[in-house]
């Protein structure tokens, strides 16, 4: 049974008469007569009764046509959201908890516009900006490689078809509160933080120290916080004095001027880039948007 079969038969339901029908759908009668005879033989039902009155509707034909009248209003609205010529196109970007990124994204959506994009942001975990490029739910995914979780991640990389592109390299910071007790220091070293709490993005089924947003994932820290969100992790600052470990790469339009970045002492870099489908062109959207995480690189510390 075809789409055009079911909006033949509503047809000839609405009009009351095959000939009425034939006249709106501009086919003949014994065709549409053919029509009605092979859906009917198909379902195994009687969807039209013909008398020399015309036609009647059976009770078990205004079940089936209700039904073809819900498949029809679906498919127009399938029809308009991806065929007709109002369909928005997409861009997704998935990243960590970077507000440079976000940031990035703003400027992006200013540029080009809402009128004609449908666009998604996702701040979420390492493995699901892995997995939602993998499934091209997003174009392209924000995060980072150390010398500690690349060998991991790069793997994951080639597994999944991905290919990583590095955009710049930053050293090491603690992001505090510009209150907190350390907050004068010009270096701050891991012993003096030892009676902070440090703060770190859960990663949920995926806890592994590879998949830490942080530097120094496997250091045994005294004291630790898990936070789902970047408005709680800075609330947590605030509120206990807490640390996290970042780029140094910091948007105050978007986290406030409350917060600074402190160099570590047991500095390491990070290698920030993007990750993408292997061979798959970048959207001009894609391409605004890099360039707008570009700009970053002037503000490394």
């Amino acid at each position: 049974m075809t789409i055009q079969q079911m909006q033949q038969i509503v047809t000839i339901a609405e009009s009351g008469s095959m000939n009425e029908a034939s006249k709106k759908l501009f086919v003949s009668q014994p065709n549409l007569s053919a029509v009605v005879r092979d859906v009917e033989e198909e379902t195994g039902i009687t969807i039209f009764l013909r008398t020399n009155r015309g036609i009647t509707i059976t009770q078990e034909g205004e079940e089936f046509i209700g039904y073809a009248r819900q498949v029809l209003q679906q498919y127009e609205l399938l029809e308009h959201r991806y065929i007709g010529k109002n369909v928005k196109k997409k861009f997704s970007v998935s990243m960590l908890h970077y507000s440079f990124a976000v940031k990035a994204f703003v400027e992006m959506v200013k540029q080009v516009g809402m009128d004609d994009y449908e666009f998604a942001v996702h701040e979420t975990q390492t493995n699901q900006v892995i997995e939602n490029v993998r499934d091209r739910k997003s174009e392209l995914g924000i995060l980072f490689l150390s010398d500690f979780n690349r060998q991991v991640l790069e793997k994951l990389f080639k597994e999944n078809s991905l290919v990583f592109t590095e955009l710049f390299v930053c050293d090491t910071f603690v992001y505090i509160w510009k209150k907190h007790p350390l907050a004068d220091k010009k270096v701050i070293s891991m012993e003096d933080l030892q009676d902070y709490p440090c703060l770190a993005f859960e990663q949920r089924q995926n806890n592994s120290f590879y998949f830490a947003e942080e530097m120094k994932s496997t250091y045994e820290y005294k004291k630790i916080i898990k936070a789902d969100d970047r408005a709680t992790m800075l609330n947590l600052m605030v509120g206990l004095n807490g640390y996290t470990l970042c780029s140094g790469v910091i948007c105050e339009e978007l986290n406030g001027s409350d917060y600074i970045a402190v160099p570590l002492k047991e500095s390491e870099k990070m290698h920030i880039g993007y990750i993408k489908h292997k061979g798959a062109n970048l959207s001009s959207i894609g391409e605004i948007y890099l360039q707008e995480l570009s700009k970053y690189e002037d503000n490394v510390l």
